[in-house]
């Protein structure tokens, strides 16, 4: 009964409360936070991540703007259910390069971490068209006049210098060709070599994804969407235990 009256006199003192509140605060934040300081990295190294393609950046930007993070997470947890429908559970390495991540667990539609390959460009380019011809129940709008909206992907390379400050690894020679390698995953009968070189030729797909003359915002977006959870190979992947 003691401590019980001594934790009365917190409840009728506001001003000794939130002195004891912020102490509890700070404890359990410094607990959380100081180990991180000593870790050299907290991200495991996984085997095929890259930075985006300049093409799938200017895709995932469009993502972004049209709010697509609002009814669609990108993170499948390590729950059965999850890996069941989705596939492998999200890997903080397959975010490193996201300024600002898409994990969530907000899901009007389905997650989008393991959509890549999943579905051909023309399905894609039907569902922005019209949502509801391929998924009668969906809400999504309809978003096909990202087709009409032809882009030249002129300031990219200023982009990739920004998302550079924040750590992505772009180096100066996929900056000083960021225009030509966005033009080049586009169009099949460009000379794409180059972009294969600097970002993996397994792992970039090269063509015309909206089926159009030009790259236009569809083309982007589909580029963006068909690379998302494709970088792994989860065939060979093997947690480190240690981290």
């Amino acid at each position: 009964m003691g401590i019980l009256n001594k934790h009365a006199i917190l409840e009728r003192n506001v001003s000794l409360l939130a002195i004891f509140a912020f102490l509890v605060v700070t404890i359990g934040g410094l607990v959380q936070i100081v180990p991180l300081f000593y870790l050299e990295n907290t991200i495991e190294d996984v085997e095929g991540m890259r930075p985006y393609t300049p093409l799938e950046l200017a895709g995932r930007d469009v993502y972004i703007r049209e709010g697509c993070y609002v009814c669609h997470s990108q993170m499948i947890r390590p729950m059965r259910d999850e890996v069941e429908r989705y596939g492998h559970y999200s890997l903080a390495a397959e975010s490193q390069y996201d300024h600002p991540f898409q994990w969530g667990s907000k899901r009007t539609g389905p997650d989008l971490a393991r959509v890549g390959g999943r579905y051909s460009d023309e399905w894609h380019i039907d569902h922005l068209r019209d949502p509801q011809s391929v998924v009668p129940e969906s809400v999504m709008p309809k978003y096909g006049f990202l087709e009409a909206k032809l882009i030249e992907g002129e300031y990219i390379s200023d982009l990739m210098k920004t998302h550079r400050l924040v750590g992505v690894p772009y180096t100066d020679e996929m900056i000083e060709n960021g225009q030509a390698d966005f033009l080049a995953q586009g169009d099949p009968d460009a000379d794409y070599d180059g972009l294969l070189e600097r970002y993996g030729e397994e792992s970039v797909n090269v063509r015309n994804f909206d089926g159009q003359p030009g790259i236009s915002e569809a083309d982007a977006l589909i580029a963006y969407l068909q690379m998302l959870g494709t970088l792994v190979d989860f065939s060979t992947f093997t947690p480190d235990a240690s981290r």
